[in-house]
C-alpha cells in the first residue's frame, strides 16, 4: 500500500500536469483553428483537418496497454513532455514557409500523437495515486486546469499572438463610409487607371479615395455585376487572392480558395452533393432578391496599395472589412488580400455595397488590418516550447512515485499479447457497454461542432456573419471572463459531486453543458457591438461548460473501474474523441453552406440526443461519495 505521508501533495503536481496535459490538446484542436483562420484557410478545411487531427486520440487505446504494462506512468509522462516540446518547435520552424499548412499539419500530427499518449500516461497516474474519494474531490481541480489549459491557448496565447501582429505589421487604416440619399451616382475607375505613387517613408497602406460616399439610389442590376465581375478578375489576376490550403479532393482551386469540381466522385453525386443543395435552398442565408424594376443597391470602391516594397519573400496580408455601423453597409468583394514584392504598386479593387432597402443616410466604420501574422505565429509557438522544456524538468521531481506504478509485464514476457488484447475484452464485457459507448459518443454532440466554429465567428467579418472582433479581443474573452467562469463551473461541479455523488448531479450537469450553447444563437442574430456583452455571454457557455464535463469526467472513471483502469479509460477517451472528430469533420462545411445563424440553431438541435441516452444510464448512487478508501497500489 502507498504511503501517503511519503508522496508529494495532489496540490504540487495535479495542476501542472493537467495543464501540461490540455496545453498540447488545446494547439492541435483550437489554437490551429484560430491560427489557420488567421493565415487564410477556408472554414471547411479548418474543420476537416484539424478533426481529423482528433485521429490519434480515437485510437490511443490501441497502445494504450502498452503503457499499462510497459515502463511506468511517470517515464511515459516526462519523455512525452519532451516529444511535445519538440513538436511544439517544428511548427515554429514551419510557419513561415511556403506550404507552411501542410508542414504544420505534419508537426500537429507528430504533436497529437505524442499528446494522445501522455494522456493515457497521466490519467493512469492519477488513478493509482489516488483514493477514490480524492479521485472524485479533485476531478473538478483536475478538469478546470484541464480548462484552463484550453482558455489559456484560446486567452493568453492567442492574446499575445495578437499583441506581435498589430505591432509587427503596419498601421491600422480606418475608413468611414456614408451612405446618402444627395449624392450622384458615378461609375468607378477601373483599377489600372488608378496611379499608384511610392515614397520613401516607412512602409504603410496606401488607400484611395480617403473617405467614401455612397448614394442610396437604386442601380441597374446589369451594371452592378459588371463591376463586380472586373473587380474578381482584376483581384484575381494580380495575384491579390492566395490560400496555400489543401483542397480535400473533388476538384481544384481558383485564386479565392474556392473549390471548382471537376470530376465528381459517385459518393459526391448521389450524397453530399444533393445534400449541399437542399440545405442551400432551405437554410442558406438569405439572398436579398433583384427588385421588379431590376435594380439593386448601389455600390462604392476602394482602392488599396502599399507606399513601398515589401521584402522579397515577405507577403503582406490585409484582413479588410466592417467593424461597426449599419449592417446595411456591406463589404462584397475584397475581404482578406496579399501584397508582395511584384504587386504591391498595383491597387486591390475592394467594393462596399448597400442594401437596396437602405433608403436613409447611414454610416459604417471599416478597418484594414495589415499584421504580421506568421511572425506573430511563430513566436507563440517558439514560446509554447520553452514552457514544455519546463514541464519536462519540473516533473522529472514533482510527479509523486506510488508503489503500483510498475511495468505489468517484464521485459520479454511472452503474456504481452495475451494482456493487450484482454485488456479490450473486459472493457467491452462491461454490463450495459451500449449505453456506455452512445453515451460517451454523444454527450457533447452539440459543442463538438461548437467548438469548431465558435472561434471563427468571433472573428470574421460581419458581412459573413461573424462579430469582427481582433485577435487579441478574442483571446481577451477566453482569456479572463471566459477562465474564471470555467474555472468557478469546474471546481464547484467537482465539489457537489463528491459531496452528493455522480447519479445525484448527472441531469443538472447534463442542463449545464448543452443550454448555454443557446448565447451563440443570440449573438449570431443580435450581432452585438458591445464588448461586454460578447464577454458575459461566453461567461455563460463557459461556466455551463466546466460545470457539465465534470459529470463526463467522472462517469469515464466510474465506467474504468476494475482490472486493467489505465487502459479501460483510455479507451473511453479514444471513444470521446471520437465523439467529438466525426461531428466536428462536417461542422465547417455545414456552417459553410448555411451560415452562422443557422448552424448555432442546429448545435441546440444536437444536444437532444445526449438527453435521451441520460435516461437510459446506470450509475451506483455512491459513488463519488467520501469513504475512508486509502490510496491504490
Amino acid at each position: 500500500m502507498a504511503d501517503k505521508k511519503t508522496q508529494p501533495s495532489p496540490w504540487k503536481w495535479i495542476p501542472s500536469l493537467y495543464f501540461a496535459q490540455g496545453i498540447p490538446y488545446v494547439v492541435v484542436m483550437l489554437v490551429s483553428v484560430i491560427m489557420y483562420k488567421r493565415l487564410g484557410i477556408s472554414n471547411t478545411e479548418i474543420a476537416l483537418y484539424t478533426s481529423w487531427l482528433y485521429l490519434p486520440w480515437v485510437i490511443k487505446p490501441l497502445w494504450s496497454p502498452i503503457v499499462d504494462l510497459i515502463k511506468t506512468k511517470r517515464w511515459w509522462i516526462v519523455t512525452m513532455q519532451l516529444l511535445i516540446g519538440a513538436g511544439l518547435a517544428g511548427i515554429a520552424f514551419t510557419i513561415p514557409a511556403p506550404n507552411f499548412f501542410q508542414y504544420s499539419l505534419a508537426f500537429m500530427w507528430l504533436l497529437a500523437f505524442s499528446s494522445a499518449t501522455h494522456d493515457i500516461a497521466a490519467d493512469g497516474l492519477y488513478m493509482l495515486g489516488l483514493s477514490k474519494h480524492d479521485q472524485a474531490w479533485f476531478v473538478g481541480v483536475r478538469s478546470t486546469f484541464y480548462r484552463i489549459a484550453m482558455i489559456t491557448g484560446q486567452g493568453l496565447l492567442i492574446i499575445f499572438a495578437g499583441y506581435v501582429e498589430s505591432n509587427s505589421g503596419l498601421p491600422t487604416i480606418n475608413l468611414e463610409v456614408r451612405a446618402s440619399s444627395g449624392t450622384e451616382i458615378s461609375l468607378p475607375q477601373h483599377p489600372s487607371e488608378v496611379e499608384i505613387r511610392g515614397d520613401q517613408g516607412e512602409l504603410r497602406l496606401v488607400t484611395w479615395p480617403e473617405t467614401i460616399e455612397i448614394s442610396t439610389s437604386r442601380v441597374d442590376a446589369n451594371v452592378i455585376d459588371s463591376i463586380k465581375s472586373v473587380a474578381k478578375n482584376w483581384n484575381e489576376s494580380q495575384s491579390f487572392y492566395q490560400v496555400s490550403g489543401v483542397v480535400s479532393g473533388g476538384g481544384n482551386t481558383n485564386a479565392t480558395g474556392e473549390t471548382q469540381v471537376t470530376n465528381q466522385s459517385l459518393w459526391n453525386k448521389m450524397v453530399t452533393g444533393p445534400l449541399e443543395g437542399f440545405l442551400r435552398r432551405n437554410f442558406g442565408p438569405e439572398v436579398v432578391p433583384i427588385a421588379d424594376d431590376g435594380k439593386v443597391g448601389n455600390i462604392g470602391v476602394v482602392y488599396f496599395s502599399l507606399s513601398g516594397a515589401p521584402e522579397p519573400g515577405e507577403d503582406v496580408v490585409v484582413n479588410f472589412g466592417r467593424e461597426s455601423g449599419d449592417n446595411s453597409i456591406s463589404l462584397v468583394e475584397g475581404e482578406r488580400f496579399v501584397f508582395t514584392s511584384e504587386n504591391w504598386n498595383r491597387p486591390v479593387m475592394t467594393l462596399i455595397q448597400l442594401d437596396p432597402k437602405l433608403e436613409v443616410s447611414s454610416t459604417a466604420s471599416f478597418a484594414a488590418r495589415a499584421g504580421n501574422i506568421p511572425l506573430a505565429w511563430s513566436i507563440t509557438f517558439f514560446l509554447l516550447t520553452g514552457m514544455f522544456v519546463f514541464f519536462f524538468l519540473y516533473h522529472r521531481y514533482a510527479l509523486p512515485r506510488p508503489a503500483s506504478d510498475k511495468a505489468v509485464i517484464q521485459e520479454g514476457d511472452e503474456s504481452l499479447v495475451r494482456e493487450f488484447f484482454r485488456t479490450f475484452v473486459l472493457f467491452f464485457k462491461k454490463e450495459q457497454i451500449g449505453i456506455i459507448l452512445l453515451f460517451l459518443l454523444f454527450y457533447r454532440f452539440g459543442e463538438s461542432q461548437l467548438v469548431k466554429l465558435a472561434s471563427p465567428f468571433l472573428l470574421d467579418a460581419q458581412e459573413v456573419g461573424g462579430l469582427a472582433l481582433t485577435t487579441g479581443e478574442v483571446g481577451f474573452v477566453y482569456g479572463t471572463v471566459g477562465i474564471l467562469a470555467l474555472t468557478f463551473g469546474g471546481i464547484l461541479g467537482g465539489i457537489l459531486a463528491a459531496r452528493h455523488g455522480l447519479k445525484f448531479w448527472l441531469w443538472p450537469m447534463i442542463f449545464a453543458i448543452n443550454l448555454p450553447n443557446a448565447v451563440y444563437i443570440y449573438l449570431s442574430y443580435a450581432m452585438p457591438e458591445s464588448f461586454l456583452i460578447i464577454n458575459l455571454a461566453v461567461a455563460v457557455e463557459q461556466f455551463g461548460y466546466g460545470f457539465g464535463f465534470t459529470a463526463y469526467m467522472l462517469y469515464m472513471i466510474y465506467v474504468s473501474e476494475g482490472e486493467h483502469k489505465t487502459a479501460h479509460f483510455a479507451i473511453t477517451t479514444g471513444f470521446m474523441a471520437l465523439g467529438m472528430m466525426i461531428p466536428g469533420m462536417f461542422s465547417g462545411w455545414v456552417q459553410d453552406i448555411i451560415g452562422y445563424q443557422h448552424f448555432f440553431v442546429w448545435v441546440m438541435i444536437a444536444t437532444i440526443p445526449s438527453f435521451i441516452i441520460a435516461y437510459f444510464v446506470k450509475i451506483d448512487p455512491e459513488f463519488g461519495k467520501k469513504t475512508d478508501e486509502p490510496v491504490a497500489d
